[in-house]
């Protein structure tokens, strides 16, 4: 894979020298032109001969002191337009993944070899190369020379990812939602995967790799978008030109043969009989199946599943004539039977390739819904469990920005609130590996951008691991991220924030109220805190002492322990709630959905606020509930009472994060999403939360939110935002389902037609899957029903009129006829 879309930039090469310390041996295929004892040191961490083998994590690109400039313009950093770019004169970052290895050796001084060795990457799934790292660095422990890194860099440029399918944001949202292994089997299964280069490779007949880059502008790789660029050569062409992609995705309307009262089974193995022509070179997946259950070409029985048939409806009177008793499944033909076949028992999460490392094929599994904030393999529930033990202990003088529940406020929302409000971050962790403190970098830069699907910006000023090389320049950066290991960094008071990885201690910094004095709060924001009968979230003082009598209650003043802490805090129910679910081992996946949730509701409460105080909002939809038949958008809350005390307990933080850099983001985000998300001209999460959370919906609200949404079902890509909105773990399709019970015709109707439309497309037909028996029953029943209504309807209109000749004998005749 040739051009500036190459999967790995630069291979590094340190060694420690007793005499001259950390050194940086070689670079390939050309020096950096940045500062070698820098990227030296960061390659050998402090305490690095402690651990027989560390892995570190470090970005090049955040600032003007590890900003490359290779001197020979081969990886010429060039403005990037997408997310990972702060402005238009940013270079895109560059992930640096390092291994180093201590070997114990008692013929050479110390004792032991320091060697590292790391490689430069533009994708943020840095994980996917340890292994041919691995190998790498114990082929140049072997035979020390350059040849290794040229041979690490021509295998990891060489893998092939130009059949992986480049996935849109609702797709990414949708992926990483669901359990299923067959999500997008259909993407995956339109284009074969090109193995010849691999097979040449395992021949030994590598082809001459080049390490001239390309100046095409149009391969750069986008991580917005997906993994690969959409302008790609032949193979991307094609791929633009088919069915499922984008903008282009919409498959032609076609008139859908309704499902069969006899295609639901007890059984689970709910199968549509009739017409399928709509799936033509699309998967067939059986409704009420598992991910076992995909059709491509011939035909299949139910009973070849090992169940017996038993028809819910076998003798209904609705059965077409001919189909009472007709048990077999209706063929599905695909475009990629083989292929397809073969990958059912796969994780359709990934795009399995492979690298050619000596003749070692190692197999690789690219994550497909990847943000850019995102980096490496992070887990939020390392980082929830560390500091949620009993032996976590706060200190230090409570803030507005941070403390939004007071003394009672979790070490995790403390940590949450500093990264959106702006504050320096630092994690220490003493005498642990620096890749283990690197990871809880990665965590938390994806704890507060909603693991990458709702904010950014933090990625770009996160150090995951910082030596004292360079510290006077990231400790300089604003609001930096960093992770340390060496203990002097407490003592310097450069941090707001300190998070202690091995003690579980959590420290604001004493300087925390001089640094980021309290601002005042709004004017128009304090009648909600009258009305809510809670005290002042923010105001105009300076000391810790004037915080905890900032306002009255009930005409006495408040105690200290008493701003502002509440048990029933929402954001306390909601750490419970989330360490409850890992008590009970639900996953990681499970655990960065409710973030994301959670960080996509700040947003739009953040929304509301700035209505309130400002009168207008930029970075979500305003607050208007349904009236005179206008559907409503913004926020929900069940009711007012509760939507005023949640604005007041959030009101200091929202202030502190509309003065970050996230913030500007967020708007210019909005404003983007406007004009390019499918699905225009209302909010559609605000109509998903009132079907799913109203206590009460008025019929003409329900009537009209079906009715829009039916409306704007016409292409693919507005299908999929449609999901992206109904995760499985909130139930799904089930709110929009349950209007298929509606005492109204005309909402059963509408309905019908949204599910119809969704059954269009694969991805339509899993989520189908996920509701019950009773629901899909009445889906089908419902659709045919009103097919036969239609059916009769049209059997019943007069015949159309005759016209003969008008001539006086037969005049009288045709106007009988309806002339």
């Amino acid at each position: 894979m040739t051009g500036k879309g190459q999967h790995c930039s630069f291979v590094l090469l340190a060694e420690f020298d007793i005499d001259s310390g950390a050194q940086l041996t070689y670079q390939f295929p050309q020096p950096l032109g940045t500062d070698e004892g820098l990227l030296a040191n960061l390659m050998l961490p402090d305490g690095a001969e402690r651990h027989l083998e560390d892995w570190t994590i470090f970005f090049l690109n955040q600032t003007p002191f590890n900003t490359i400039a290779p001197v020979l313009a081969l990886e010429t950093p060039e403005p990037n337009g997408d997310k990972q770019s702060r402005d238009g004169s940013q270079p895109e970052l560059l992930y640096v993944l390092n291994l180093v290895r201590t070997k114990h050796d008692k013929s050479v001084r110390r004792g032991a070899v320091v060697k590292a060795m790391a490689i430069c990457t533009r994708h943020p799934f840095i994980q996917i190369f340890k292994p041919v790292l691995l190998l790498a660095l114990d082929d140049y422990f072997s035979h020390p020379s350059q040849d290794c890194l040229a041979r690490l860099f021509d295998a990891i440029n060489f893998m092939d990812i130009m059949a992986a399918p480049t996935l849109t944001r609702a797709e990414k949202l949708v992926m990483r939602a669901t359990e299923r292994k067959d999500i997008f089997a259909e993407k995956l299964a339109q284009y074969r995967p090109t193995m010849d280069a691999a097979a040449n490779w395992s021949n030994g007949s590598r082809p001459k790799q080049q390490h001239k880059t390309d100046s095409s502008p149009s391969s750069h790789s986008s991580f917005e978008e997906g993994t690969i660029p959409r302008n790609r050569e032949p193979i991307a062409s094609s791929r633009a030109r088919s069915g499922t992609h984008s903008s282009s995705k919409s498959i032609p309307h076609r008139s859908v043969t309704p499902p069969s009262d006899t295609s639901f089974s007890l059984g689970g193995s709910a199968v549509w009989v009739g017409d399928e022509s709509v799936l033509d070179s699309q998967v067939g997946v059986a409704i009420g199946g598992d991910p076992g259950s995909i059709i491509s070409g011939g035909s299949s029985t139910l009973a070849s599943r090992g169940r017996k048939s038993t028809d819910a409806s076998s003798s209904s009177s609705h059965a077409p004539p001919g189909r009472e008793n007709n048990t077999h499944v209706g063929t599905i033909p695909t475009a990629y039977d083989s292929h397809l076949r073969s990958g059912i028992s796969k994780d359709t999460h990934f795009y399995q390739t492979t690298i050619v490392y000596k003749g070692h094929q190692l197999p690789i599994k690219i994550p497909l819904s990847t943000f850019p904030e995102e980096v490496g393999d992070y887990s939020l529930i390392q980082l929830i469990q560390t500091f949620s033990s009993p032996i976590v202990s706060v200190s230090g003088p409570l803030h507005p920005h941070l403390h939004t529940n007071g003394s009672l406020t979790h070490p995790i929302i403390i940590l949450f609130n500093a990264l959106v409000t702006g504050k320096r971050v630092l994690f220490l962790g003493h005498n642990i590996p620096a890749g283990q403190v690197a990871s809880y970098v990665l965590s938390a830069c994806a704890l507060g951008s909603g693991c990458g699907a709702i904010l950014r910006g933090f990625i770009e000023r996160a150090f995951p691991y910082a030596g004292l090389a360079g510290g006077e320049e990231w400790e300089s950066t604003p609001a930096y991220i960093a992770g340390v290991t060496n203990p002097i960094f407490e003592s310097s008071g450069s941090w707001d924030l300190l998070m202690d990885i091995g003690t579980g201690r959590v420290v604001v910094s004493k300087d925390i109220l001089t640094s980021f004095p309290p601002t005042t709060t709004p004017p128009a924001i304090i009648p909600l805190v009258t009305r809510s009968g809670t005290i002042k979230a923010e105001s105009s003082v300076g000391s810790e002492d004037d915080i905890a009598r900032i306002a009255t209650r009930d005409g006495k003043e408040a105690q200290k322990a008493d701003y502002s802490a509440k048990g029933d805090s929402l954001d306390n129910i909601f750490i419970e709630d989330v360490i409850s679910a890992i008590t009970y081992h639900f996953g990681e996946k499970l655990v960065r959905m409710r973030f994301t949730e959670y960080i996509a509701r700040f947003v739009r409460l953040a929304a509301r606020y700035e209505e309130i105080a400002l009168g207008s909002t930029q970075v979500s939809y305003t607050c208007t509930p349904f009236k005179d038949g206008h559907l409503g958008s913004g926020i929900f809350f069940p009711d007012e009472a509760s939507g005023n005390k949640e604005l007041v307990s959030n009101a200091a933080r929202i202030e502190g994060w509309r003065r970050t850099q996230s913030y500007q983001y967020c708007v210019a985000d909005f404003r983007k999403s406007q004009s390019t998300n499918a699905i225009q001209g209302f909010d559609l999460l605000h109509q998903m939360f009132r079907l799913r959370q109203a206590k009460s919906i008025a019929d003409a609200e329900v009537e009209l939110i079906v009715r829009t949404i039916s409306e704007n079902m016409r292409s693919y890509d507005q299908v999929v935002e449609l999901l992206a909105y109904a995760p499985p773990h909130t139930g799904g399709l089930q709110p929009l389902s349950f209007c298929l019970f509606h005492q109204q015709e005309s909402i059963r109707d509408t309905t019908v037609d949204i599910l119809d439309m969704l059954r269009r497309y694969p991805v339509g037909v899993i989520f189908l899957q996920a509701l019950n028996h009773f629901q899909r029953y009445a889906y089908v029943r419902q659709a045919h029903a009103r097919e036969a209504r239609i059916m009769k309807e049209n059997t019943l209109l007069p015949p159309p009129p005759t016209f003969t000749s008008r001539t006086p004998s037969n005049r009288s005749e045709s106007s009988l006829g309806g002339g």
